[in-house]
């Protein structure tokens, strides 16, 4: 039985009034003990997140790491140092690092490995545009992304992936339940030809505009095992909500 995760993609949001406050309320929920719960804030909230959290059901993950570990690179954050932060997750190839900063899949594989090396857990981000799933190339789109971050990894053990098309993120729009259905039973089928992937084991969160007022129809699906979830995550009520619909 694959334990159902929730995590919350805070995104270039918040202050640090807002941040701490956000969390304190999330605390404050009831959480039901059979669901993993993690909350992504920008970086400079993070070791905010991490001491509010401390000794709760709540871990704290970052929304992308460095694929080097040291070094003079600007701006850069690595996968180490967000470790001795106190992360425990760390969101890996999200469509806006791909659109926004051209991420390749080569340099998605890099920033997994990073990952794993620190002992982060990764929650590798694939999907498709509207446009690619009009020309009727989206499983195409997703299994090209999968092969080339998953392809070669030393250890994938406890990966998470989370499939999110790229036209229902931030738009109000969101996939059908048997759409989503659909595609995380097509990603489980391809994690099938990965090595050091466990398929049955490894669980796959749905992302795009996922609220509380659909959520427990997507997760009654067989294959999806919870959500990373963007706006709604910014009300702990309304966070909190989903995440009972996960349990």
């Amino acid at each position: 039985m694959r334990r159902p995760l929730v995590a919350g993609n805070w995104k270039m949001h918040g202050s640090q009034a807002s941040a701490s406050q956000l969390v304190t309320d999330l605390v404050s929920q009831p959480i039901a003990g059979i669901v993993d719960v993690a909350v992504c804030p920008a970086y400079v909230h993070l070791a905010q997140a991490v001491d509010l959290t401390r000794s709760t059901a709540i871990a704290v993950g970052a929304q992308d790491c460095s694929h080097m570990d040291s070094g003079a690179f600007t701006g850069e954050i690595s996968a180490p140092m967000l470790k001795d932060l106190g992360c425990e997750w760390v969101i890996i190839g999200h469509s806006e690092r791909r659109q926004y900063h051209e991420e390749s899949d080569e340099l998605i594989a890099a920033k997994i490995k990073a990952a794993v090396t620190a002992s982060l857990k990764p929650i590798v981000c694939v999907g498709e545009t509207q446009q690619q799933r009009e020309d009727g190339d989206a499983q195409f789109v997703v299994a090209s992304q999968l092969t080339g971050a998953l392809s070669a990894q030393p250890d994938l053990a406890g990966l998470v992936i989370a499939y999110e098309p790229v036209w229902a993120i931030g738009t109000g729009l969101t996939a059908t339940p048997a759409e989503a259905q659909e595609m995380h039973a097509f990603i489980r089928a391809q994690l099938e030809g990965i090595a050091g992937v466990e398929p049955a084991d490894t669980r796959l969160l749905y992302g795009g505009s996922v609220k509380s007022g659909n959520a427990a129809q997507l997760f009654a699906q067989d294959d999806i095992d919870g959500a990373l979830v963007g706006g709604a995550a910014l009300d702990a009520g309304e966070f909190a909500c989903i995440i009972a619909a996960a349990a």
